[in-house]
């Protein structure tokens, strides 16, 4: 069997979030995040747990790449709590070890931010589900990295693909590797006659300026 493109991956995985309804477009009722941002866009990737059959291609999507990419991998690491489902499927399937980071340490016990067994010196990747600004997906590399971990890259499942996190991930020597983006989403959405060619110009405004669209 041939090995997935990239092409193939963006395009099969933005379908499937659109099937399961992971991610909602709705341009004319606009979402309220908790930022307080309005958005057009909704994502639950989560969903994707709940359907064996999409969750193995997701699966099987992340260990094609991390074994083309990152061979010398040693730990598959999720971020608490979205990624740590899926990234306990990446883990299982490549035979490898897995830990999981929280977004600060605990209060009480034994205080880890870091849950599993780590061992210093070796090869993380590091596993997410949603990338928006990337602010805590970098905060479990920090604290990865703080525990002398190298980590290699991460890979998430969707991408808002604002300029922010593509500056954040630069910044902080992160490689970044993703199954789907906002724009080749928008492309299948149109493709599959889930949005219209007049929302478009709305879909991609928002992309823009989030911060103050409508």
């Amino acid at each position: 069997m041939n090995k997935p493109s990239q092409t193939d991956y963006k395009s099969s995985t933005s379908e499937i979030l659109l099937k399961l309804n992971a991610i909602k477009l709705s341009p004319n009722k606009p979402f309220i995040w908790a930022s307080g941002w309005k958005s057009p866009i909704y994502c639950d990737n989560r969903i994707i747990l709940s359907h064996p059959k999409s969750r193995s291609s997701i699966t099987n999507f992340f260990v094609e790449i991390i074994k083309d990419k990152y061979p010398s991998v040693d730990i598959i690491a999720g971020v608490a709590t979205g990624a740590i489902g899926i990234g306990m499927l990446v883990a299982q399937k490549l035979n490898l070890p897995f830990i999981y980071v929280r977004p600060e340490p605990k209060k009480h016990g034994r205080k880890n931010q870091i849950e599993g067994e780590v061992t210093k010196d070796k090869n993380v990747v590091v596993i997410e589900d949603l990338i928006s600004t990337g602010k805590s997906s970098l905060n479990a590399v920090k604290a990865l990295r703080e525990e002398q971990l190298n980590v290699l890259g991460m890979l998430a499942i969707f991408n808002y693909g604002f300029k922010i996190s593509n500056e954040n991930f630069n910044n902080e020597n992160v490689q970044l590797h993703t199954l789907s983006n906002y724009s080749d989403l928008l492309k299948k959405a149109l493709q599959t006659n889930y949005i219209s060619e007049n929302d478009i110009l709305t879909l991609e405004n928002w992309n823009k300026n989030p911060e103050k669209w409508g």
